[in-house]
């Protein structure tokens, strides 16, 4: 695989170039990693990334590169993979390793063309596609040591990133099973970090990534200026004057490619050196011949990297004087050459300059010219992305429109939704610009729109569909087609119920079924009920759903429509009673999902699959519930809707069932592997995670909760946000702080009939709890009237959960989860209103979490403890707290062990002391640092924590050691043996 060469020498890096030199040697023995490198533009990752490949290389590693490209608002799909897989297939070493993956075909162009309205093609999972891409580079590192090199990630297109995702999360850099050695592979991904705004779509994908055990960030800052120094001095044909050399490293800044720019510039005639890299840039080209400007100008405008034929083609120069301009340009080191017959800008930079230098009429001329070469004879599917940035930037709308619509269509058939929005949403922009003669036929701009809300719904960007859909309905003409109209409007309808704008979905359902009779039969009213039907549930009109659903379900029988029987009887579940968690409701669910298996709607047969798996859940039958869980993800993986509501809320099921039981690790592995599978999801896919940091005493999960709350409403981030920030605020003794939320929550929640969501009962007893504390306190301190006026609150928050709990889904009390979180709000209550902790009541809150939530059952034996002391029951409460503590440590839950090491020493529990210096593997690395006298700062840059975190782990050492200080704790450490003195050296 070519590797660019530099001529310039690299200078400062030593530290960075050791630290990925020890990567590679890990990666090497098996041990696969991944680096994040970070740094501005012309920092030099690139440099950087050369020198590490070239020494890759020279050791015996396949080093493989991909580039990602800024078309402005064009994406590629997939493009530095298959820049990578290029380079493959063109090697005859690797032909048979290609040849038993079909992946790389189908990124290449090849594979079954399902066509622009569906097919096979259409709806092939993207999982299968990643699968296929993991396994191919995991064979190829079983042959020799591989590193994948994909540089300025600020550029990738969305489907890439999702790879890039599902490549580190849950493929190349797992360990196999059984003890056997890892992939020896290593990924080094470079990215700008000034690219990188507020809502940069990499943001959230590097927060995701670098959490995880195999991946970190490596940040090349800028150099100093000693170094820039050497740099300069190095680069010079002869030796530079000291006064310029002050000056390029002034104005270099630190910037490696500012000053070799700058230093390429110093005999330009101009007074003094230009500040600017664009001025620097172009005083460079200018100094190249007018034939060489001009290769270079038609260069720009094809993008950083141009093929020679393409080129020449473009440019209309005879061979021989295009290949002069060349070195020429080469010589300058403003292009650099490949192996595969194609010209790179030596960086990016440098192209953006030359292209903002062009006029606007030549900038038009030379995108027509590639426009027509991408367009003639020998075009490809996959060069329609091209074709359409080439053309709208040349001002042919007609041909910019037909281009953009023929990537739609191959975005689609390689599953990259969010390309397909993309163009869709270009062609709807070029519409009304382009006259109606020349549009493609069989279009029109209201089904155009319905199709990028499809299209966004399957990326799962459901306010968007909602917005498109809305544009949809705002185009149809008062002549428009009363079917078209209908199915715009129960589209939308739909769309908002995924938003939970419910009563804006009810009216639109309701509109939908006015304007089409129903009489005769037909699938566009029975269509169009079947959504009311959910509409008007979810916004309390019940009758109304009952008697639509039967009279729906009646015509689908009479039409022999399976699918819409199938999603009918799954709303009249609820409706007829016998609800979803009920035998009676599960064998309906039940002959719903076959239906809609056997009509092969995989969006139906999932609804089907998530109302088995909340039933399951609200029953009690957590392992039942995981079942269907994972067997309904397994089918949108295999249909590609991964993305779409049902499969998210099946997501956050799953991981909350392993929360729940206590599996934790388990459950923060999952949740990385399904945000490696598909984008992240709010709230669906943060959740449980958050629930086991909040847990293990990492309060940054309350930043990451806030960052839920921002963007557009979601429902289910809206709710784990207020479950955490509730619950940190009851940890932390903020009462105040602990009703807000749960108060905003609940009114954030409630529907439009004022029907309580189910988690009001939770919530509330989160803050009660924090309540019952300020109670207890203000009581101690002779403080009554406060205390009253907290008693009043416990009160309100009391009430809520009652009536929560006694109406939860269709009107039904709710199951054994709603119950005990019931029972643990009559216990807070009782500590309250009575003369202190009932351990009755606490005993009731014990009894009812033994459906499986160890975490909060836990928590429940820690204030039964307390309530069996405070009543003289010494023994008991130390059993009791045994207990706990077993749990806690084996969940390590460290807030819940530092409040109960505080009860038994308050209480001299001597029983639940036992253990009590027993330290997680993180507090030992925190209890070492401390031994050496390292700040919280230095011990979070040390294991690469937060300063936050650090502090957290420090106070939990400081309780299990019984310390009152940093220093007492050390000495109790040493008396113990758990940190060893440090050697002494001999004199």
């Amino acid at each position: 695989m070519s590797q660019t060469l530099f001529t310039s020498p690299l200078v400062g890096r030593e530290d960075e170039l050791a630290r990925l030199h020890d990567v590679l040697e890990r990666a090497r023995s098996g041990e696969a990693r991944a680096v994040l490198i970070a740094g501005d533009a012309g920092v030099g990752k690139t440099r950087t990334l050369d020198e590490v490949a070239g020494r890759a290389a020279a050791a015996g590693t396949t080093v493989l590169t991909g580039h990602c490209v800024d078309l402005g608002d064009v994406g590629l799909p997939y493009l530095p993979f298959t820049e990578i897989l290029g380079a493959l297939a063109a090697d005859e070493r690797f032909a048979a390793v290609l040849a038993a993956h079909p992946a790389a075909d189908r990124l290449l162009g090849g594979g079954a063309d399902g066509g622009p309205d569906g097919g096979d093609a259409a709806t092939r999972s993207r999982l299968r596609l990643f699968e296929g891409v993991t396994a191919l580079l995991t064979e190829l590192a079983d042959i020799s040591p591989l590193l994948l090199v994909l540089e300025d990630l600020h550029w990738a297109d969305q489907s890439s990133r999702d790879l890039l995702r599902f490549l580190l999360s849950r493929g190349v850099l797992q360990r196999p099973s059984g003890g056997a050695p890892g992939h020896r592979l290593a990924v080094l991904a470079s990215y700008r970090t000034d690219d990188l705004h507020r809502r940069h779509p990499l943001r959230p994908l590097l927060a995701e990534l670098v959490r995880l055990p195999a991946v970190e960030r490596l940040e090349l800052r800028p150099l100093p200026d000693a170094d820039v120094a050497r740099l300069v001095r190095l680069l010079g044909d002869r030796p530079l004057p000291d006064t310029t050399v002050h000056r390029i490293v002034e104005r270099a800044e630190g910037n490696a490619f500012y000053a070799e720019e700058l230093v390429a510039a110093a005999d330009a005639p101009a007074g003094g050196v230009p500040s600017g890299l664009a001025d620097v840039l172009l005083i460079r080209f200018e100094q190249l011949s007018e034939t060489a400007q001009q290769v270079l100008r038609t260069a720009a405008v094809a993008g950083r990297r141009v093929g020679h034929e393409l080129l020449r083609e473009a440019v209309g120069l005879p061979e021989e004087e295009l290949e002069t301009a060349l070195r020429e340009a080469v010589g300058r080191q403003l292009l650099v050459s490949g192996d595969d017959d194609a010209y790179s800008f030596r960086h990016a930079l440098a192209r953006e300059a030359v292209y903002a230098d062009l006029l606007p009429g030549e900038r038009a001329r030379l995108h027509g010219a590639f426009a027509r070469l991408l367009s003639g004879p020998k075009s490809r599917a996959d060069s329609a992305a091209e074709r359409a940035h080439h053309y709208r930037e040349s001002h042919d709308l007609p041909e910019a429109l037909a281009a953009s619509l023929a990537a739609a269509d191959h975005a689609q058939r390689v599953g990259a939704p969010a390309e397909e929005l993309r163009h869709v949403e270009t062609a709807l922009d070029l519409w009304s610009a382009v006259d109606a003669a020349a549009r493609p036929a069989g279009s029109d701009v209201v089904t155009l729109t319905l199709r990028a809300s499809a299209a966004a719904a399957h990326a799962g960007e459901l306010h968007r569909a909602v917005s498109l859909t809305r544009s949809a309905l705002a185009g149809l003409g008062q002549d428009a087609d009363l079917e078209l109209a209908a199915r715009v409007r129960y589209t939308l309808a739909g769309n908002l119920l995924n938003v939970d704008n419910l009563s804006a979905a009810f009216a639109h359902s309701s509109e939908a079924l006015e304007l089409i009779p129903a009489e005769p039969p037909s699938t566009t009213w029975m269509w169009a009920a079947a959504t009311h039907v959910m509409a008007a549930r979810q916004v309390g009109e019940y009758e109304t759903a009952l008697r639509v659903a039967r009279r729906a379900l009646r015509v689908a029988d009479q039409l022999g429509v399976v699918d819409a029987r199938a999603d009918l009887l799954i709303s009249l579940t609820s409706l007829e009673g016998g609800n979803r968690s009920t035998p009676q409701g599960r064998e309906r669910l039940l002959e719903a999902r076959e239906l809609a298996r056997r009509a092969g709607n995989a969006p139906v047969e999932m609804r089907a699959l998530f109302n088995l798996a909340i039933g399951s859940f609200e029953s009690g039958d957590l392992e039942e519930c995981r079942h269907w869980a994972s067997e309904g993800l397994d089918r949108a993986r295999r249909s590609g809707l991964l993305s779409s509501p049902y499969p998210r809320e099946m997501r956050y099921l799953r991981l909350l069932v392993q929360y729940t039981l206590g599996h934790w690790d388990e459950c923060v592995r999952a949740a990385a592997d399904e945000a490696g599978a598909v984008p992240a999801t709010g709230g669906h896919a943060a959740g449980p995670g958050l629930y086991v940091a909040l847990a293990r005493g990492d309060f940054g999960a309350v930043d990451r909760a806030m960052l839920l709350l921002e963007g557009p409403f979601d429902w289910m981030g809206t709710l784990v946000a207020g479950i955490v920030l509730t619950d940190a605020a009851a940890s932390r003794g903020d009462a105040e702080e602990a009703v807000r939320w749960t108060r905003s929550t609940v009114e954030v929640l409630s529907d439009d009939a004022g029907v309580l969501p189910a988690a009001t009962v939770r919530l509330a007893a989160l803050a009660l709890s924090a309540v019952a504390d300020r109670v207890v306190e203000l009581r101690g301190a002779g403080d009554e009237a406060a205390a009253d006026r907290w008693t009043d609150t416990a009160t309100e928050l009391l009430g809520q959960a009652r009536r929560a709990a006694g109406h939860g889904e269709d009107g039904v009390p709710q199951g054994p989860e709603g119950q005990a979180w019931l029972a643990r709000a009559e216990a807070e209550w009782a500590r309250i209103a009575g003369a202190g902790p009932d351990p009755a009541a606490w005993q009731r809150a014990v009894a009812g979490f033994a459906h499986g939530d160890v975490y909060e059952r836990a928590r429940c034996r820690f204030r039964l403890a307390e309530a069996l002391l405070a009543a003289g029951r010494r023994e008991e409460a130390a059993a009791e707290a045994d207990i706990v503590r077993r749990e806690a440590d084996r969940l390590g839950a460290t807030l819940l062990r530092e409040r109960l090491d505080g009860l038994a020493r308050r209480g001299r529990l001597t029983g639940a002391r036992e253990g009590a210096a027993v330290l997680t593997a993180r507090e030992q690395d925190v209890l070492r640092l401390l031994a050496l006298g390292r700040s919280n700062r230095q011990i979070g840059e040390e294991l690469f924590i937060s300063a936050k975190t650090a502090s957290v782990h420090v106070s939990n050492i400081l309780a299990k050691l019984d310390a009152a200080s940093r220093t007492e704790a050390v000495a109790v450490a040493y008396r113990q043996g758990l940190v060893a003195p440090e050697p002494t050296a001999p004199s």
